[in-house]
């Protein structure tokens, strides 16, 4: 029964469109109680900030499917249809009562993600445009004065003057409650997006003059605004953006109003796999998915659970894996862990071994100024998503702090995978390695464990698995050797050595590198002669000696944390 209702019920991978889900038969979990939200706690204008891919935009577009006015008959039957059966539809006439019945206007500023302010501005003109377009019919055959009339077909026409787009969705709401006799709903998803492009970029304050211009003057003091809703990652600050909008309320993931919203609750997810017959491989995708707190209600990442199960659906034992990892916009967190120091880098590898950080939190964030204070970087995790709040406390001053931790195994791979390959490349950049490389070709062990441990000290690791880590640092300091190419656990004389450098002409000497680690300190030493021995004893050089190459030079390498001890061992 199971194989016949996923047939029937496709997962929607990618599907951010409410109407196109429903009409298509998609799986729903059904979230229109954000409606009856909206409607009983009454907010003028509202900010959702979420992580990316927790059903912002489809929540977006199902208010929009909702409350828009519909063309014709034909259409208020099709919305209606859309509707029945889910949570709203039960809700009562009170609520139902509100469906079509107001004008929408719906912004989506994500292609204001662009390289340069020109090619950004002409972006987010294309959208206002399109929006202009999508309500022209009704508009310009409504008795509208001629001014407003020429400013409409001005933007129609994409003579795009500034002074015409800066205030354009409050001028397009006053149209629609002309036309309608209605006020306006001003729907706008992903506000910030072109504010991080623009910090990344360096053109953040033309974005923020722009932003901040359009949204004042369509939600501080608009007339035709019956309520707005904007979605988001972060709050910005409203000196930077919400300049004077005293009628903003703000709901991130520290809040606790609509916290089961965005994300599944672990009901969902239940419901979700019983419906694909999959409810044995609930514990395996509450570690990997699950552990988001949102307010107080418990919350997994919907992207990947959809996406796993769909998995699912196609091989029944399929392994979960990190589906989240490239979904979201990264710039600002890898731009402040490349400035952490070694307190932060503590901090870090005791989240990536299960542990936890208090750190106070605080919602006023301003891109321009993020990279100015490193305790930034704890906010940013938590409200992006890196990070989960655990508990929280309020001290004399009334200062929020934050027992924060890694949510759950698909982050934490994220970490292992990611962040940690940032600090490394950041590292290498950073020192260079020419001093390493010259002592490892003339058998200068000295050197060697002075630049090896230099860079662990500056480093972070992942401590559930020693080895693998120390394994991958030495490849990657290693893999920019010029003039040789690198061999990991390849059979060499009687055994496999961890590495071995080989110079693309004999004439050059050829490296070999044995590792190990210890949890004993006082075991370092010995460790390194193991190493030693282990080459001595498995002939690794006698191989490559009798290859061919000139000289052939192996190393021992023991490593205790961030310590390590180099040996030579000469052929």
């Amino acid at each position: 029964m199971a194989e016949n209702r996923s047939k029937v019920r496709p997962l929607p991978i990618g599907v951010d469109s409410f109407e196109d889900l429903i009409t298509n038969g998609y799986y729903y979990v059904d979230k229109t109680g954000l409606i009856k939200d909206l409607l009983d706690l009454g907010g003028k204008v509202n900010l959702f900030t979420r992580p990316r891919r927790f059903g912002k935009t489809l929540n977006m577009t199902m208010l929009r499917s909702f409350f828009e006015i519909p063309k014709d008959e034909s259409a208020a039957e099709k919305q209606r249809e859309l509707f029945s059966g889910l949570n709203i539809a039960r809700a009562g006439e009170t609520y139902t009562a509100q469906m079509g019945r107001y004008p929408v206007i719906f912004l989506t500023l994500k292609s204001g993600k662009q390289n340069s302010w020109e090619l950004a501005r002409a972006s987010l003109y294309n959208e206002i445009e399109k929006e202009f377009g999508r309500h022209s019919g009704v508009v310009l055959s409504s008795e509208l004065d001629e001014a407003s009339r020429e400013q409409y077909r001005r933007i129609m026409q994409k003579e795009r003057r500034e002074e015409d787009y800066l205030q354009s969705l409050q001028f397009l709401s006053a149209c629609l409650e002309s036309a309608y006799g209605s006020k306006t709903i001003i729907l706008i998803d992903e506000y910030d997006v072109p504010l991080e492009s623009a910090y990344a970029e360096g053109y953040y304050k033309e974005m923020a003059d722009f932003i901040r211009s359009l949204f004042e003057s369509a939600l501080k003091s608009n007339e035709s605004l019956a309520f707005a809703a904007l979605t988001g990652c972060l709050r910005i600050t409203k000196e930077s953006i919400f300049t004077g909008l005293n009628n903003l309320e703000i709901f991130s993931v520290a809040s606790y109003g609509y916290a089961e919203h965005f994300g599944f609750t672990p009901k969902e997810v239940e419901e979700a796999l019983r419906f694909y017959g999959k409810e044995a491989y609930f514990p395996e995708v509450k570690e990997w998915y699950d552990g988001y707190l949102f307010g107080d209600t418990e919350v997994y990442n919907p992207w990947s659970v959809v996406n796993h199960l769909k998995q699912m659906t196609i091989k029944e034992d399929i392994r979960p894996k990190a589906y989240w990892a490239n979904t979201s916009g990264n710039t600002i967190v890898r731009t402040l862990i490349e400035k952490a120091d070694a307190g932060v880098r503590a901090e870090i590898e005791e989240l990536m071994a299960g542990g936890a950080v208090e750190k106070p939190v605080h919602e006023d964030i301003t891109y321009d100024e993020v990279d100015k204070d490193i305790n930034n970087l704890w906010n940013f995790l938590y409200f992006t998503g890196y990070l989960t709040k655990e508990s929280e406390r309020r001290d004399e001053e009334d200062t929020v702090y934050a027992t924060l931790r890694v949510p759950n195994r698909e982050v934490r791979t994220i970490y292992k995978d990611h962040i940690q390959n940032w600090f490394e490349s950041e590292l290498l950049e950073q020192s260079g390695v020419k001093k390493l490389y010259a002592a490892t070709l003339s058998g200068d062990a000295g050197t060697m464990e002075g630049e090896i441990g230099g860079l662990l000290r500056r480093s972070i690791s992942y401590m559930d698995s020693r080895e693998a880590f120390y394994h991958g640092v030495i490849m990657g300091l290693y893999s920019n050797l010029a003039g040789y190419t690198m061999e990991s656990n390849r059979e060499w004389g009687d055994g496999r050595p961890d590495l071995v450098l080989l110079p693309e002409s004999i004439r050059e000497t050829a490296i070999i590198l044995e590792l190990k680690w210890t949890e004993d300190p006082l075991k370092l030493e010995a460790r390194c002669d193991e190493a030693v021995t282990q080459i001595r004893e498995k002939n690794y050089c006698r191989d490559l000696a009798l290859r061919g190459y000139a000289q052939v030079i192996a190393y021992g390498i023991a490593f205790y944390r961030k310590d390590c001890v180099v040996k030579v061992y000469g052929a």
